[in-house]
């Protein structure tokens, strides 16, 4: 059983994090209560004039985390047959503060079939690798976007199955101090950031939140791995300033 987010293309018998981000003028803040969450099914027969997105409910859930200030997740197991390939929302129904009525909030996602592809040739392709801002100012926190792009003929079937590999793979993070004379021995210690999970993840995007506040100014080199099945992918070193 593989452990996705939301956004990672879930398959049945995965289990999936469904995760719910609470700002309150603008800070991260917890709500006062969770009645439940109902995860339901859009089913494209039950559609009606009453029902008009077929939803279905699946189950409701008390079983979640609080994992921190403003960040609720549950694990959900998509188990067969409860689970099967589609369309889903998940609905939180929530008080927001002390002595409120209930609010329901909505969020979509959606299980699909399994990455089966078949080929002559091993996974012999790249992918490229970007990120975004490459200049932060210290003191900032702020998450740093990183972009999986494949590196494939222009084959549709072909990019969209490298596509899913990059949506599902291990993406991890380095961040080291550059220094152009610095010793081999060295290395170690100039590393600010060691192979890091990547965990938030959002089709071929990756989240990363960094504080630079204890970092000092000057030229990183940052680097990306992702690996999948039998093959490691490192991406060349790039320069992330701080000023």
């Amino acid at each position: 059983m593989a452990t996705k987010e939301r956004y990672q293309n879930p398959t049945v018998g995965d289990e999936v994090n469904l995760k719910l981000f609470a700002y309150n003028s603008n800070n991260r803040s917890n709500f006062s209560s969770i009645q439940k969450v109902e995860i339901y099914f859009l089913d494209p027969a039950e559609r009606s004039d009453s029902n008009p997105d077929g939803r279905v409910l699946v189950e409701a859930i008390t079983d979640f985390t609080n994992e921190e200030e403003g960040l609720y997740a549950i694990a959900l197991s998509l188990e067969s047959p409860k689970y099967r390939i589609g369309k889903y929302i998940d609905v939180w129904y929530i008080v927001i503060e002390e002595n409120e009525n209930i609010s329901a909030t909505e969020n979509s996602w959606e299980i699909f079939s399994d990455l089966w592809y078949t080929t002559t040739i091993p996974i012999v392709y790249d992918f490229d690798f970007h990120f975004r801002p490459n200049k932060i100012k210290k003191g900032s926190k702020k998450h740093l976007i990183i972009e999986i792009s494949p590196n494939v003929p222009n084959a549709k079937d072909l990019n969209a199955y490298y596509e899913n590999l990059a949506i599902v793979a291990p993406l991890k993070l380095s961040i080291e101090m550059n220094c152009v004379e610095c010793m081999p021995e060295e290395e170690d210690l100039r590393l600010v950031v060691d192979r890091v999970d990547v965990e938030f993840r959002e089709k071929l995007l990756g989240y990363y939140f960094l504080d630079t506040t204890e970092l000092d100014l000057g030229i990183y080199n940052i680097w990306f791995e992702m690996e999948f099945g039998e093959s490691l992918y490192i991406s060349d070193k790039s320069n992330l300033q701080i000023y």
